[in-house]
């Protein structure tokens, strides 16, 4: 029998290992088969001994995901609507992100995507490639093609 100490110390270690969401945490106590307010009343602990903290994930998911994958706003901010993270969490989130920053690494992504691209000899075709590549990665429609008009020269 596991002890409702146990619990504690498998969700502690469970956030401990890297940030959670609320939701997350609520799935895996319902595979440990701790449902009601036995769950709630273990998140509670959790929240105040700082071990979840859906700020904290936001930040560090927007952060990270834009840093390392090279997402751009709209799927991050999808990705955090799907982990069920309140309006405010995400607008934290996504304050993670330089407007500055976020111009640039969607201009280098097209860049190195274009140099892959280099064998394309239509500019059109180049430019749906391009545009399709941006988008799917999440950035804004528009942006990415005042951004593709910088970089592919008009014939």
């Amino acid at each position: 029998m596991i002890t409702r100490r146990d619990i504690l110390v498998k969700a502690a270690n469970f956030c401990a290992y890297q940030e959670r969401t609320h939701a997350e945490v609520r799935e895996r106590l319902q595979k440990w088969e701790v449902w009601g307010d036995e769950a709630e009343e273990i998140i509670a602990y959790l929240i105040e001994d700082n071990f979840l903290n859906e700020e904290r994930f936001a930040k560090i998911f927007a952060g990270s995901k834009f840093r390392v994958k090279q997402w751009g706003r709209l799927k991050i901010k999808y990705e955090l609507k799907a982990r069920k993270l309140s309006e405010y969490c995400i607008k934290v989130g996504m304050a993670e992100i330089d407007d500055e920053d976020y111009i640039n690494t969607l201009q280098e992504i097209l860049e190195k995507k274009k140099h892959e691209l280099r064998t394309e000899k239509q500019p059109l075709i180049l430019k749906q490639k391009l545009a399709r590549y941006a988008i799917g990665k999440g950035f804004e429609t528009d942006l990415v093609w005042e951004m593709i008009g910088k970089i592919v020269p008009k014939k």
